[in-house]
């Protein structure tokens, strides 16, 4: 049977097919997985529209694995362990470092009570050697010794003195006057010691401790002045390059003797290690009588000191006219020096 299809039917056909077609569409989107947005659950709510974390770089191009720094694609990276976290830098033992952080910080104890007194005789032979400490300090810092004559070696009378605190050279000559350029230097000074735990010690080891040469040092006299019971944090010598032994000297007498430091001081003291983490700990032995590394030379109570140069513009045509104005040896620095004295360049002249 033939069927006559008009204009109106064909319109109709056209449309019916259309949603057919837009109906099919509908249900490829309607089926999806039953994780997917907008899923109806039981109960007829709909589930809330929440972006998986896989999709979280959807739409963003991925980098090839020519483009990772590393050269490896996603997955390998992603499943590469992670590295262990580098354990944090500890002080090397046995460096002042170290050391530094045994000690107990504290603030200041009060100076009520305080006397050079309290910490007994002053330069008290501690090591029954003989000689008492300021001399064992001469001796054992100094150069060039004039020693006198009947004293068992312990008495210094002149030397010199590569000071320090101030990295000059200063010539030493025992007198009334004389005497003060050249001082002896507690490092930990007596009172500040006083203030951070000696005032709870016995009479005794206080006199062994303002005798120890472990805390002790020849020094510039208007240097250690200046100092007066200064800690770390309130004084160091003028010679920078002397400030990593300076408080690695005062780390290590603080420790020996159970000393506490505050807050302010060991910041002061780990501000200066900075620079030398490895800076080591000093030692110290019994010092010695009748000679050391220098060679010593003795004279007669009688004999006359050697003379401090004398002031003002002086010229010394040879060594024998030094020796008889007093003079030898002269230090470059001095009144008199000149190069023509010294023949080794050494910055001692007629020695």
């Amino acid at each position: 049977m033939w069927l006559t299809i008009t204009r109106k039917s064909t319109t109709r056909w056209a449309v019916g097919a259309a949603l057919v077609i837009v109906v099919a569409l509908m249900g490829c989107e309607v089926d999806e997985p039953s994780s997917g947005p907008g899923r109806s659950v039981p109960g007829g709510q709909a589930e809330p529209q929440t972006r998986s974390p896989s999709n979280a770089g959807a739409g963003k191009d991925k980098r090839s694995e020519s483009d990772r720094p590393d050269g490896k694609d996603r997955g390998a990276y992603k499943d590469r362990p992670a590295e262990p976290r580098p354990p944090d830098d500890q002080p090397t033992a046995g460096t002042a470092l170290a050391v530094l952080g045994t000690l107990d910080v504290k603030g200041r104890a009060p100076t009520t009570g305080y006397d050079r007194d309290q910490f007994g005789q002053e330069w008290a032979d501690r090591d029954r050697n003989g000689c008492d400490t300021r001399n064992d300090i001469l001796r054992r810092d100094l150069g060039r010794l004039v020693i006198e004559a009947g004293t068992n070696g312990c008495v210094v009378l002149a030397g010199r003195l590569r000071d320090p605190f101030t990295a000059s050279t200063i010539r030493f000559v025992q007198g009334e006057t004389t005497s003060l350029a050249v001082q002896i230097d507690h490092v930990i000074a007596l009172s500040d010691a006083w203030q951070k735990g000696a005032q709870q010690w016995t009479p005794d080891m206080r006199e062994e401790f303002a005798n120890d040469p472990l805390g002790l040092l020849a020094v510039d006299g208007p240097a250690n002045a200046s100092k007066g019971d200064g800690d770390a944090a309130t004084w160091l010598p003028p010679n920078r390059s002397y400030w990593c032994s300076y408080v690695a000297r005062q780390i290590t007498v603080k420790s020996e003797y159970d000393l506490w430091v505050t807050a302010a001081e060991r910041a002061a003291m780990a501000r200066v290690l900075q620079g030398c983490p490895d800076q080591r700990l000093p030692r110290a032995g019994r010092i010695e009588l009748g000679g050391g590394r220098e060679r010593v030379a003795v004279q007669t109570p009688t004999s006359p000191v050697p003379a401090p140069a004398p002031p003002g513009n002086v010229y010394y045509e040879n060594c024998d006219a030094a020796r008889a104005a007093g003079a030898a040896p002269v230090y470059r620095g001095e009144p008199g020096y000149d190069t023509h004295l010294d023949a080794d360049g050494d910055g001692v002249g007629c020695e």
